[in-house]
């Protein structure tokens, strides 16, 4: 198995590198298959929403599509693709940042009772409190 790195999945997505994009587009589509699985890690999701968002000004719609359609490839192997299916649910809501959702529901995962934070905006989510 190989793992995925942001920048592939940016490649593939976005096609805005021509010889990046052939090369990526090639792996993802020839060489990860159900047998042999690509691994994505959260963290690399992440990532990708933010570049989405912050570099390309894909909107939050669009993001939420992406996300949901790297979940379902059965070519990828997902770390804790349940963590990743709740984070998606609670950003498609709108309430906070994906990785805000990441955050909460991975440290949910691993029995955390809360996440503490100054951010007041994620502090509104469950399992989030504001640390004062």
């Amino acid at each position: 198995m190989k793992g995925i790195d942001t920048n592939v999945l940016v490649r593939y997505i976005v096609q805005d590198d021509e010889a990046q994009s052939r090369i990526a587009s090639h792996f993802l589509e020839k060489e990860c298959t159900i047998n042999s699985p690509a691994f994505i890690n959260g963290i690399v999701l992440c990532e990708l929403v933010w570049v989405l968002e912050s570099a390309y000004e894909y909107t939050h719609e669009e993001i939420v599509t992406v996300l949901e359609c790297i979940l379902k490839v059965r070519q990828f192997h997902l770390h804790e693709p349940d963590v990743l299916w709740r984070s998606l649910q609670g950003y498609a809501q709108g309430s906070a940042d994906f990785v805000d959702h990441y955050i909460m529901q991975l440290n949910h995962h691993y029995d955390c009772l809360s996440t503490v934070t100054f951010d007041k905006k994620a502090a509104k989510l469950p399992f989030l409190e504001l640390l004062l």
